[in-house]
């Protein structure tokens, strides 16, 4: 089901906003990717980017199409590991956090 218009301008004014909100949707990507549910992710990542830089600025910084960028984190998207990582590290910094992996006992 697509995301409406409402639903993506309420995400983008408050991320807008609130900084701890933009951490906390990068942070939930990330960690939903890492536990399997890449598309979940993808979809958050998305929303993420289309709140802050969006991809026309982040094709600037990655050197990566707009167009490829989109469909990567579209819903049939597959993105490799070099375009994924080079992506997170951007965005990462843009927000300056560095989120690290830690294993945790289950």
């Amino acid at each position: 089901m697509p995301l409406t218009k409402d639903f993506r301008e309420t995400i983008r004014e408050r991320a807008q906003q609130e900084p701890k909100f933009r951490k906390a949707l990068l942070r939930e990507a990330i960690e939903l990717m890492l536990s399997g549910d890449e598309k979940t992710g993808r979809a958050i990542l998305r929303n993420y980017i289309n709140a802050t830089v969006g991809f026309r600025q982040l094709e600037e910084a990655t050197s990566i199409p707009a167009n490829s960028l989109m469909r990567m984190f579209g819903p049939n998207g597959n993105p490799s590991a070099k375009n994924l990582f080079g992506v997170l590290a951007h965005l990462q910094a843009q927000e300056g956090v560095n989120f690290e992996v830690r294993p945790r006992r289950s």
